[in-house]
């Protein structure tokens, strides 16, 4: 697909410096052999429209025989998506859904009420050394779904839609964004892309969105005169026009946001919530472990074991 003809990339130089409202420096973590940068939520800003979780997880390089087990856990009130550039994860959740996702494809899984799951490297990604590199991110639900029954979906990358024109390269992973749908049910005005920039291309953030933001993860960009490196997260003022251009190396950013949520949102550990009385309640129910009985189940093919509690 091409671009809409109505957004003709614009110049980079002339957007105003005060149009970049935050600029979020990651907090990198070392989860035992990889590194994980959360961009979101940080302490200067803890959503970009509906995405209130976002992690660089990687590059690594594991050895045969190892991978990533990450222990069923439950979550409510969060749309959880996964997006790899390299490697794999096998899902596995307590309504049934069990598979692998591979680089390009969505595993969109909404939590509503509350789901658990499990993610970790696959029986053929061990058989030999391999990569890992990717991001997740979570989505706040509004408080009209966040009570709903769980949902997981699967697209391969082949239905997501494409864009090409002028040296950049944009996958639409979730919502709307230049004329284009992304398969995915979503619950509230959203925009998720994958945008790959050859030296000097000049990319377009949708302006019809509330809220914008930009994560570098490879290469660099231009914008309002000034250069930013990967691993750092713009957030822009609403309303203005925004065109960014890819540094000489080229640039991959994640282009992310939407409509903002009607009131706040309370996070703790993996729960999102509109209210605290709903991470309590979530947070007793996980901590009683009446599985299949109360508010949580564990996945049927994997439940030897679960992450407590904090």
């Amino acid at each position: 697909m091409s671009w809409n003809p109505m957004l003709n990339p614009g110049n980079p130089e002339a957007v105003d410096t005060d149009a970049i409202e935050t600029l979020i420096i990651p907090r990198a973590r070392d989860l035992g052999g990889f590194e994980v940068k959360r961009a979101l939520p940080a302490p200067q800003r803890q959503m970009v429209g509906p995405f209130i979780f976002f992690d660089h997880i990687g590059p690594a390089e594991i050895l045969t025989g190892k991978g990533i087990d990450i222990r069923p856990h439950p979550h409510i009130g969060l749309g959880t998506v996964t997006f790899l550039y390299r490697g794999d994860f096998h899902h596995r959740d307590s309504i049934g859904s069990d598979l692998v996702i591979e680089p390009g494809a969505v595993n969109w899984m909404v939590a509503g009420k509350g789901v658990t799951h499990s993610e970790r490297t696959s029986a053929a990604g061990r058989a030999g050394p391999h990569s890992l590199y990717g991001i997740q991110t979570w989505i706040a639900l509004p408080e009209s779904h966040e009570d709903m029954a769980p949902i997981f979906e699967h697209h391969g990358k082949e239905s997501l839609p494409q864009f090409e024109d002028g040296g950049v390269t944009a996958t639409l992973i979730l919502g709307q964004a230049y004329g284009g749908q992304a398969p995915a049910t979503l619950y509230s005005d959203t925009f998720y892309l994958d945008v790959v920039l050859q030296p000097g291309a000049r990319f377009p953030l949708p302006d019809d969105q509330e809220d914008r933001g930009i994560y570098v993860t490879e290469g660099s960009i231009r914008v309002a005169g000034q250069e930013f490196e990967a691993g750092q997260m713009m957030v822009f003022r609403p309303g203005d026009r925004i065109t960014v251009a890819a540094g000489a190396r080229g640039a991959r950013v994640m282009a992310l946001g939407g409509a903002t949520l009607n009131g706040p949102r309370y996070l703790w550990w993996n729960f999102v919530a509109s209210s605290r009385e709903k991470i309590e309640s979530a947070k007793e129910e996980w901590r009683r472990g009446d599985w299949g009985k109360g508010q949580f189940d564990l996945p049927p093919t994997d439940h030897s074991e679960f992450i407590p509690l904090p």
